[in-house]
């Protein structure tokens, strides 16, 4: 998968930003002696090649570290600092969950209400669209940000009126799509019924109330203070993304009407503080706080969201769903993220400034650093039968895993392995940096489903990543003769 071929990626195009990374200070500490977690966070770093990011740890409703590293600003060597803002792209999102819960409480707003019953004036192709269902982006709604509608500063009035004339994606309720329309309404529809504009309510309703300075709505176009530089190593060639070598500059505009969907900077620190506010009732009743981080569930009675670890999608916040440390997880921009463990009262916050950066990836490896039994090393986040498989292979070493696979399978008739249990599994280990007991899973994955263009597209990357070529362009042939839309062994099988 395309996520997949950059995750794999993002450690291999050459350099290391080493010697722009500097060592956080927790907050207790007198010293700046590197931790666990400063050191997982400086891997991270020099694998994906972060120029800048920034750190809060909460454990027990307390700020417990923070965290800055590397350079705000690349060109002139300016260093990250507890007071560098940060965009937060969709993390804006969970601010708005916080408000429309907000209007919730205050008895102006139904989640349940049909979107027509506050704004007659959309097309009636809308109104069905629930308020719950553009929290969660189920509504079905065109998307203002689509291909066919980009939508800038100075065509907004005409955006909006030419994503009004769009057909449905789907039925309200029946599938689930990432969605800018969604805010768009989220906001119009906060205005509307706090009486002032979305930014002003947020602004007093929250920010003012955690006491957030250095928060606020703007886009690149503002003079905000000690705003870090945003970069990318994405360039279009042919209309089509591609990771190159190159670190380039990021220029991140904001559309006035479109800042509820990604509009806000912030710091680490901040947001900690609003999680802290937030989780202590400041600004929510606790079942308002319950029905904030529920996910919302399609007709047929399933979860969605982006897939991976993320499975479920509250209002305005991701979640990922599952038996042991469950989490909410707003995430921005492919670059920070915001992750929250209500059960276990821990929460991360990693803000950078490079896109692509997909800070996701190894935020539970942070929170191992204070859950120990969420070490991806000892399997977590495994079902059973594979955690049991990857503690024995851990003792005896990746290249008995068939032999293993073949004992169970004599054990146990009804040994089952699914495929998408095994292929997340191979690509915790590639996470880990352990490609060659990760081509064990994948190869075994090819086995059991020769059939599936996923299995072959996996083993693919991974050979990609270990430099055979000859093998990676073979399994991605394979891959594309399964699945001719595959996009990934398209592209690789061109260069």
């Amino acid at each position: 998968m395309k996520t997949r071929f950059h995750s794999l990626y993002a450690g291999l195009f050459g350099g290391t930003l080493a010697l722009l990374l500097g060592l956080s200070t927790p907050a207790t500490a007198q010293t700046a002696t590197p931790d666990s977690v400063d050191m997982l966070v400086q891997q991270a770093m020099r694998q994906l090649r972060i120029p800048g990011l920034q750190l809060a740890v909460v454990r027990h409703g307390q700020v417990v570290k923070l965290g800055q590293y590397g350079l705000a600003n690349v060109q002139d060597s300016v260093p990250v600092t507890g007071q560098t803002r940060f965009f937060l792209n969709s993390i804006t999102k969970a601010f708005v969950g916080v408000a429309v819960m907000q209007l919730v409480e205050a008895g102006k707003l139904d989640l349940s209400a049909p979107i027509g019953r506050y704004q007659p004036e959309l097309p009636a192709t809308w109104h069905p669209v629930t308020v719950r269902q553009l929290l969660t982006h189920m509504s079905g709604l065109p998307d203002i940000m689509g291909e066919d509608a980009l939508v800038t500063e100075n065509n907004e009035a005409a955006a909006w009126q030419l994503v009004q004339q769009q057909p449905l994606e789907f039925k309200p309720g029946e599938g689930f799509a990432y969605n800018q329309t969604n805010y768009l309404l989220l906001g119009r529809l906060i205005t509307q019924l706090s009486g002032q504009p979305f930014a002003e309510f947020i602004q007093q309703r929250q920010l003012d109330v955690v006491k957030m300075p250095r928060t606020s709505f703007g886009d690149a176009h503002n003079v905000l203070p000690h705003l870090a530089r945003g970069y990318t190593f994405t360039h279009y060639q042919n209309g089509a993304p591609r990771r190159g070598k190159e670190l380039r500059n990021l220029f991140e505009v904001f559309p006035p009407s479109l800042r509820t969907a990604a509009g806000m900077s912030s710091t680490a620190q901040e947001v900690a503080r609003w999680l802290v506010a937030l989780q202590q009732g400041q600004m929510l009743q606790p079942q308002s706080l319950t029905t904030l981080w529920t996910p919302g569930r399609l007709t047929d009675g399933s979860t969605r969201s982006f897939g991976g670890k993320l499975n479920g999608y509250a209002l305005g916040w991701p979640t990922a769903g599952r038996p042991e440390h469950p989490a909410v997880a707003p995430v921005g921009g492919g670059r920070s993220a915001v992750f929250v463990y209500p059960q276990d009262e821990l929460a991360i916050v990693v803000l950078t400034n490079l896109q692509g950066a997909n800070p996701e990836r190894f935020m539970d490896a942070l929170a191992a650093c204070y859950l120990p039994d969420m070490r991806v090393a000892d399997g977590f986040g495994l079902p059973p039968t594979l955690r049991t498989l990857h503690r024995t292979l851990r003792q005896r070493g990746f290249s008995h895993l068939q032999e293993e696979v073949k004992k169970a399978c004599r054990q146990n008739p009804g040994y089952e392995l699914p495929e998408t249990a095994i292929n997340a599994w191979g690509y915790s280990l590639v996470e880990l940096g352990q490609l060659t007991d990760a081509l064990a899973v994948f190869q075994l994955n090819v086995q059991l489903y020769p059939q599936s263009a996923n299995t072959y597209d996996s083993l693919a990357e991974t050979y990609a990543a270990l430099g055979n070529k000859k093998l990676a362009a073979q399994h991605y042939s394979r891959a594309l003769a399964l699945n001719p839309k595959n996009r990934t062994a398209a592209e690789y099988l061109k260069q």
